[in-house]
């Protein structure tokens, strides 16, 4: 009664042109935002109140444009569409999508974005996903993962549709450990999603933030991805509540564990519904013992799935290591540059200084580069991935921070100029070529400097890497 009788004060003042008062919050009796009564939206609308349930195809009254860049999907209106447009024979050993008995809606997604298959972790994963199990997928990088837990939402989502929806209330939500990568879930919910009417957020550090809280406020989301401190953030200003969430996602659960966001990961995991009335979803390259004690706690009876957990890196990525000196790195990366002619390469060091001077000076010479790390605005690393996915650039210099979170198609090749101490981070950079069952090359500069921790990777890796000269 409290969230209509607010919804119906707001109402009054938004149709006298008269803006409502702020309301006071008290501890004891927090006050959400104004309500949508609605079982769907679209892009842009305005919460409507005492709307009445409406099919997916139409458009809710009060439509309002928002100045904010954000991944949130509108029903697509085009030319109409059957699923008998969308042939795939079956094939020995292949899960067709079509096997899946998914939305015709999803399935459109699915053929506009060319796919056919499953990959072997959707193959696995989704039958019992899409039946509200909690499930754990652990599977090399590049192998479809957010795929599968973002159709799992979408089934979800358009299957069980309720009765009415508020504003500041997502349905369901994704967490992931850096603003590449939630900007790159982003995006693939948007393509999955463009003809399903669903509205998807993504919120992350380093974008307007006044922006984001504005669409949190005033419009029905929902999908939220999020960066963990982002996302504590909203929910400090109470800007964003949890208690609604139908499906929580974790990606790369252990790296975001890793890197610190342990109370950030427990408070919002306390925030959502308990774990026997939501479903929780965890996909990951690895899942070390610690993130497994978490993940007991946060799931109920997961159906777990580990594929080729026997081969640490991908068989379509030629590693080489050539043993250099530590003056001469500069030289051979230049010589594997001339030698190579990589289509589009990632070039990976350690520290920031170091890949911003490493950027100057491939420019000064000659080279087209442009620079990712944490010291650079994420509205300006957002449009470098843009440049560098679109072929404006063909060598993009980074750290780790963003490694994980660079999804582009094409990577040709991957040069360590020099080698990650955590050995995970040598997998995840490169598993950035490779990628969607093409080859690709990775080069790692070896010099004495990097030397004392390739026992550690070797055994990581379960495998010799053979040192040679360039």
């Amino acid at each position: 009664m409290l969230k209509k009788l607010l919804k119906a004060v707001s109402g009054k003042s938004k149709a006298n042109n008269t803006p409502p008062k702020q309301q006071s919050k008290s501890t004891a009796d927090t006050k959400k935002p104004a309500a949508a009564k609605t079982s769907i939206t679209h892009k842009g609308s305005k919460p409507v109140n005492n709307t009445t349930r409406t099919n997916s195809s139409q458009h809710l009254a009060g439509r309002k444009k928002h100045e904010h860049k954000r991944t949130q999907v509108e029903a697509v209106v085009e030319a109409p569409w059957d699923i008998s447009q969308f042939k795939v024979e079956p094939g020995e050993g292949k899960t067709r999508f079509h096997d899946l008995d998914l939305p015709d809606s999803v399935m459109q997604g699915i053929h506009k974005l060319g796919f056919s298959y499953c990959t072997p972790i959707q193959a696995e994963s989704l039958p019992a996903a899409l039946r509200g199990r909690d499930t754990i997928g652990q599977a090399q990088t590049g192998t479809g993962k957010s795929a599968a837990f973002l159709l799992t939402i979408l089934n979800r989502l358009l299957t069980n549709v309720p009765v009415e929806r508020f504003a500041s209330e997502p349905r369901a939500l994704v967490i992931a450990p850096t603003r590449e990568l939630v900007m790159q879930i982003g995006k693939d919910a948007e393509g999955l999603a463009k003809y399903t009417g669903l509205n998807v957020l993504t919120v992350v550090g380093g974008m307007d933030y006044e922006q984001q809280r504005k669409v949190l406020r005033d419009e029905v989301v929902d999908i939220l991805v999020a960066t963990p401190g982002r996302l504590i953030d909203f929910m400090r200003s109470q800007d964003v509540f949890l208690d609604q969430i139908e499906v929580l996602v974790l990606d790369e659960a252990d790296r975001m564990l890793d890197m610190g966001f342990i109370p950030d990961v427990r408070r919002i995991v306390r925030s959502t519904p308990p774990k026997d009335e939501r479903q929780t979803l965890l996909y990951s390259a690895t899942f070390n013992y610690d993130v497994r004690i978490l993940i007991d706690q946060w799931t109920k009876d997961p159906h777990q799935v580990v594929i080729e957990p026997e081969q640490v890196t991908t068989d379509r990525v030629v590693q080489k290591c050539y043993l250099v000196a530590e003056s001469d790195k500069y030289r051979v990366l230049e010589q594997v540059l001339n030698e190579e002619k990589p289509e589009r390469c990632i070039i990976f060091a350690n520290r920031r200084d170091l890949t911003r001077n490493l950027c100057d000076k491939l420019n000064k010479h000659g080279h087209v580069s442009v620079l990712l790390s944490g010291e650079v605005a994420q509205q300006k690393r957002v449009r470098t991935l843009e440049r560098f996915r679109d072929g404006h650039v063909n060598i993009l210099v980074a750290t780790d921070v963003a490694g994980r979170g660079i999804h582009v198609d094409g990577v040709s090749h991957v040069i360590n100029y020099t080698l990650p101490e955590d050995p995970e981070d040598y997998v995840h950079r490169i598993g950035r070529t490779g990628r969607a069952g093409a080859m690709g090359v990775s080069i790692s500069l070896v010099s004495e400097d990097d030397a004392f921790v390739l026992p550690d990777l070797e055994k990581y890796l379960g495998m010799k890497l053979e040192l040679t000269q360039p």
